[in-house]
């Protein structure tokens, strides 16, 4: 991505923090205690569900240790009282809008995560949790991931918190030093590893099944999820996999040049001397909240680094290769996900004619389809649809696309329910608006999110979304009762549309894909061309037809 896009994308934010649903819970007599192989752990009891919260799964990333891969902890002595929710990691203060939580406690040693199972869990299914927040904000602990709706479909939910920002993901040659493999950047990305190795070791102790684990995760989590099907330190450490409006950006790679981007290790050299601490024990010596402010005040916005080792390269290579992690996916996107995500928008045409003449100038031969998809008439809904598509539409087909070719079971849907509050301010289908239903959480949105109205029809939609996911993460199948059987995208092109109710939608988005896939395809092979949001009036002039794009996947 390159500079500009960077800043710009820097400022996306998805699900946020609320206060503890969990606080009515009884933690007295009767309070769950359980015996894991990290040592033993007294939670909540909450109806039928076991809540166990802040769990640290690695030792506090402070002091020397900042910037170096998460560690195990020793097990501990005695009973760990697991009854208050954890600290978010360091974040720096959100703007104003439907996914800012307002001021919560942070804190450097914030590696922690939550477990809600059933009271009587044995060899149940596990569904790590993985937020969003741009890889800048969010935590796991948060009102509208509580897992107690998982555990009435007999469901082990894990929710965690991993390093973001500066923090999380900084490269740079004096840490690549002091790395025994060479490599910098991706901590965020190896505390979710961890975590991961965490639920392996202990998640029977809770009634999970260690071997039947499923991860997912909305907008920056959903990239995580992406990440971790192309690494190969996270193969053999989840069984499924849910994608929420993921997107497959062009990422930096720690010494070579791609495209646009600057190189992960100079990205780091430079906001060294951005802020006046060009070495690495300058930047530790800095206080957290300084740094992670002052960081987000230059534009540096966090993304995995191409390594060689923990990511090997590009996503989209890593999926045109067939080296993806093995298992069954969902992947999907929002109707509206630029509602709330404007400042991504190119600017408005002053005309049809302008608009016409300037696709045609900056897509050539695919004008004419671009022009089909996004015609000239009602910009705002053009625009959106575009820039909708170009990040996300097209993300979602392609991993599920990707997926099937590798022989694995990949479903596709479009969410596209509205709701009162939300239709009436111009959002409806906005970007996170899926996650209240997922999580069945719908009276436990941030202060800023449209209400949710508590409404039977509401909870009916909410459980059926639920029992998609939840027996995905049984069976690798989504079913729900009363609900339409949801057939994979591969080979009939079906997906599932969340409108007022779940529907199947054939022939889906016909040609979307296609003029998406093509262009993306057209900058890999020429290797000067970043690939990311920018559409219509903000792209590049689209290189020439290649033949190695003849059936739109440039070969690596």
């Amino acid at each position: 991505m390159n500079c500009l896009s960077r800043i710009l994308f820097a400022v996306i934010a998805a699900c946020t923090m609320a206060a503890s649903p969990v606080a009515a819970s009884t933690g007295g007599p009767g309070a769950p205690i359980l015996n894991a192989s990290a040592g033993s752990v007294k939670g909540l009891r909450s109806g039928n569900a076991n809540v166990f919260l802040g769990i640290p799964y690695a030792a506090p990333p402070i002091g020397e240790r900042r910037w170096q891969p998460p560690a195990p902890l020793p097990r501990w002595r005695g009973v760990r009282a697991a009854q208050t929710m954890g600290v978010a990691c360091m974040q720096p203060p959100m703007a104003p809008g439907p996914y800012d939580r307002g001021r919560v406690p942070m804190s450097e040693d914030c590696l922690t995560l939550d477990v809600t199972a059933p009271a009587s869990a044995r060899n149940a299914p596990v569904m790590v949790w993985i937020h969003g927040g741009t890889l800048i904000w969010g935590s796991g602990h948060s009102a509208m991931y509580d897992g107690r709706e998982f555990a009435k479909r007999g469901i082990v939910l894990v929710s965690i918190n991993y390093r973001l920002g500066v923090l999380g993901y900084l490269a740079h040659p004096e840490l690549s030093k002091e790395s025994p493999d060479g490599v910098s950047g991706n901590y965020g990305l190896l505390d979710q590893i961890q975590a991961l190795k965490w639920v392996r070791a202990n998640i029977a102790a809770f009634g999970g099944n260690p071997r039947n684990v499923s991860i997912f995760g909305e907008s920056a989590g959903a990239l995580s999820v992406e990440y971790l099907l192309a690494s190969p330190l996270a193969r053999g450490l989840f069984a499924k996999a849910i994608v929420e409006s993921g997107y497959l950006f062009t990422t930096p790679a720690l010494r070579a040049k791609q495209g646009e981007e600057p190189t992960a290790e100079a990205l780091g050299q430079w906001l060294g001397g951005k802020l006046n601490a060009p070495t690495i024990a300058a930047l530790r010596a800095m206080d957290a909240n300084k740094l992670v402010v002052a960081a987000g005040a230059t534009g540096y916005a966090p993304y995995g680094t191409i390594d060689g080792k923990i990511l090997t390269r590009q996503l989209v290579d890593t999926f045109d290769r067939g080296e993806q992690a093995r298992v069954p996916l969902i992947a999907g996107f929002n109707s509206g996900e630029i509602r709330t995500l404007r400042f991504l928008l190119p600017p408005p045409p002053a005309n049809a004619e302008a608009y016409t003449a300037d696709i045609r100038a900056r897509y050539g031969d695919l004008a004419d389809a671009y022009l089909r998809l996004y015609p000239p008439r009602d910009f705002d809904r053009t625009l959106l649809a575009a820039t909708r598509d170009t990040v996300f539409g097209w993300t979602a087909e392609r991993l599920v696309r990707k997926q099937a070719a590798i022989g694995q079971r990949a479903f596709l849907y479009y969410f596209d329910h509205g709701y009162p509050a939300a239709d009436a301010a111009n959002l409806t289908g906005f970007h996170a608006s899926e996650v209240p239903f997922v999580f069945g959480t719908l009276e436990d949105t941030p202060p800023n999110w449209p209400a949710i109205a508590r409404t039977p029809g509401e909870r009916r939609f909410s459980d059926a979304m639920l029992n998609y996911w939840t027996s995905f993460a049984r069976t690798g199948a989504p079913t729900a009762r009363g609900a339409p059987a949801w057939p994979p995208f591969a080979p009939t092109g079906t997906a599932m549309r969340f409108a007022d109710v779940p529907t199947l939608w054939r022939d889906f988005m016909p040609g979307m894909y296609d003029l998406h896939e093509q262009a993306t395809c057209r900058r890999r092979a020429a290797g000067t061309q970043s690939w990311n949001w920018r559409t219509g009036s903000t792209a590049p002039v689209l290189p020439p037809r290649v033949p190695q794009c003849a059936t739109g996947s440039a070969k690596p």
